[in-house]
């Protein structure tokens, strides 16, 4: 493999002197030589500005060593660190760190929440990219999403983590937006919002004319496996962007702790979410600081209007199988009005539901939408509102300690036709209350 030192194109490494020009230069010398690997040199420090990443190309960070962000807005072109539009064979690799200087973008620190500069980078944009590796990095402190792909097939990700402050905002870890056959496998991420998050968006709003022509299809073919995460929003998630359809979905073998949410689907959009499949799951989900969306939800699915008169899709077939939940709420599953969600089973699903945490409990979370979106109420173990066809099958809620009186019944349903209940286990927190309040 042809190798290209970025220290040969005029790179300084001095962690002051911006250096995205003579990486740039080493790219397009690497891809205009037929490809090759990029090299990022051992223990050295790069800062770097907006870097285009080119066909046939391996970024390659070598042990030790820092790309560094620029914080300068002049400096990060489409309000991206490292970009790509239609490359071809492209990679970024090694175990160096690629540090997107996040907490700098502050404004204020609420001590449970950073409130952040409106305008923050993101620190990867691949955008209509085909043949795609990402492996082995670690990924910091970045100021808004991580890495974030649009329109883009044959996508690998493994064993990278993304190490982000979870008291910030939107800094999710990695988000496919319209993407196809991608496989995420052996991560850790922690982020202060979503760790993996599949999406269908309108557009992406800082590219202009080079980006727009992405937005156009579906998500599809996904496979995540064998990640660990810790979120205060939702660590496996699909939506809220449902512009488009997302089908086709496997999350599998995954631990989750600490988390504002577990495992979610949310449509608010047009589209029609299809055959999604969530199993082998830990989950330990904790309520946290109210302004961070989630009341510690270990499965999540729901769909509601984004906006009031706005067009809403439709979701179908999802399955939660072989999952425990350890926290402070049960599984909440919900839609707006009848008719929006359909086919939803819970198989072999333990929940152990205790108050840890010195934040209140009894609220429903249903945000973002056009109703109300906290309602108060006593938590069961399961929930069920306007859904139909849904099935709980060798399911189980375990009160741990003296439940506290916001717990409530072990089963709440309503406008659920075809609810199934096989070999399910466990009561109602209090006395009063009916175990299933069907």
């Amino acid at each position: 493999m042809a190798l290209f030192d970025v220290m040969n194109y005029g790179a300084k490494a001095d962690g002051q002197t911006n250096d995205a020009a003579a990486i740039q230069k080493a790219i397009d010398a690497c891809t205009e030589a037929g490809g090759g690997r990029v090299v990022i040199p051992a223990g050295r420090k790069f800062l770097t500005g907006t870097i285009l990443l080119r066909d046939h190309v391996d970024l390659h960070l070598e042990p030790g060593s820092l790309l560094l962000s620029s914080i300068q807005k002049h400096e990060l072109k489409w309000r991206l660190m490292i970009a790509a539009a239609d490359a071809n064979n492209i990679a970024i690799s090694g175990t160096g760190t690629i540090d997107g200087r996040g907490r700098e973008f502050m404004t204020r620190d609420d001590r449970y929440i950073l409130r952040m500069d409106a305008w923050r980078p993101r620190m990867m944009g691949l955008f209509g990219c085909r043949n795609v590796r990402i492996e082995n990095i670690t990924m910091k402190d970045s100021a808004n999403w991580g890495l974030h792909l649009t329109d883009s097939d044959d996508v690998v990700i493994r064993g990278i983590s993304i190490l982000n402050d979870i008291r910030l905002p939107n800094c999710d870890g990695i988000d496919p937006d319209r993407c196809r056959n991608v496989r995420i496998s052996d991560c850790h991420i922690e982020a202060g919002d979503d760790c993996i998050v599949l999406k269908s968006m309108r557009s992406y709003d800082e590219g202009g004319p080079e980006f727009g022509k992405y937005f156009n299809r579906a998500c599809e073919n996904i496979v995540v496996n064998n990640c660990t995460m810790i979120s205060t929003s939702c660590a496996l998630k699909i939506g809220t962007e449902t512009v488009g359809d997302i089908r086709n979905v496997l999350f599998n073998n995954c631990v989750i702790k600490s988390s504002s949410r577990g495992l979610g689907v949310f449509l608010r959009d047009t589209a029609t979410i299809e055959n999604i499949a969530f199993s082998n799951c830990y989950v330990q989900t904790r309520l946290f600081y109210e302004d961070w969306w989630g009341r510690a939800e270990p499965i999540y699915v729901t769909a509601f209007h984004r906006h009031k008169d706005s067009p809403i899709g439709k979701m179908r077939n999802i399955s939660f199988t072989n999952i425990v939940c350890e926290g402070e709420n049960g599984a909440f599953i919900a839609a707006e009005y009848p008719g929006l969600i359909s086919g939803v089973t819970l198989d072999n699903v333990d929940i152990r539901m205790a108050k840890t945490s010195k934040w209140p409990a009894g609220t429903m979370d249903r945000r973002p939408c056009v109703v109300p979106g906290l309602v108060p109420m006593r938590s069961p173990g399961y929930y069920v509102e306007n859904v139909a066809d849904v099935t709980l099958r060798d399911c189980r809620i375990r009160w741990e300690g003296t439940p506290v009186p916001e717990f409530g019944s072990a089963i709440y349903a309503r406008q659920a036709p075809g609810l199934h209940v096989q070999n399910f286990r466990g009561t109602a927190a209090h006395a009063d209350l009916p175990d299933q309040d069907v």
